[in-house]
Parts: structure tokens; C-alpha cells; sequence
């Protein structure tokens, strides 16, 4: 029979010593989709609904372009930090990296997909 000590069975369960630069990348991003998602509302909603040509021409220009680029890349990283934030508090084992795995993954694949839309539309 093992006993332990309350120190002893705490050990190798405390911090990850990541939780900071975590919290700051996720603060930051929060601010910059704060910033961002308004202008490409505006940048958008203006073209919405127009003919092909017109919708290339138009991001053809850098601003909608540009915001359209940042907006895709900071809401995916957002995402990606959300996500895996999620999964490490609330699935175990193996299943836990495999899903961590799977929604980095999918974070760059959207963003990889979204940006090539981008630049192909602006190209």
C-alpha cells in the first residue's frame, strides 16, 4: 500500500506553464477581430449580391482584399487557440490529441482554402 503525500500526488499535475502566452494570443486576436470583422462587414455587405465581374474588380483593389486576407487568417488562428483550449480541458487520452490534431488541421485548411479564394479573385 502507497501512501502519498498531498504534494506528491499534485506533482506533475500543475501548470503547462503556457497559460499566459495563451491567454495574451487570445486577447490579441480578440482585438484584432474586433477591429476586423466590422470593416469586412462593411467591405462586403457592399458587394454582396453584385455580378461576377464586378465582385473580381472589386477585390481586384488591396484594401477589400487585404481585409478579406486578415479577417480569414486571424478569426482561423482565434479558432484554432479556442478549439484546442476546449479539447485539452475536456477530452482525455488519446482522443484528446487526435481531435487536437484533426481542428489544426481543419484551422489551416480553411484558412489555406480562404486565401487562395482571396488571392485568386485578386490575381
Amino acid at each position: 500500500m502507497a501512501y502519498l503525500t498531498d504534494r506528491k500526488r499534485a506533482t506533475g499535475m500543475g501548470s503547462a506553464k503556457t497559460g499566459t502566452d495563451h491567454h495574451w494570443s487570445m486577447m490579441v486576436s480578440s482585438v484584432g477581430l474586433a477591429i476586423l470583422i466590422p470593416m469586412f462587414i462593411f467591405t462586403f455587405g457592399s458587394i454582396l449580391g453584385a455580378p461576377h465581374a464586378e465582385v473580381v474588380a472589386y477585390f481586384g483593389r488591396p484594401f477589400p482584399a487585404i481585409v478579406a486576407a486578415l479577417t480569414i487568417v486571424v478569426s482561423m488562428m482565434h479558432f484554432k487557440n479556442g478549439v484546442q483550449t476546449l479539447l485539452e480541458d475536456y477530452v482525455h487520452g488519446t482522443a484528446r490529441k487526435v481531435s487536437i490534431i484533426l481542428s489544426i488541421c481543419l484551422s489551416y485548411g480553411i484558412a489555406g482554402v480562404g486565401l487562395f479564394a482571396i488571392a485568386r479573385l485578386a490575381l
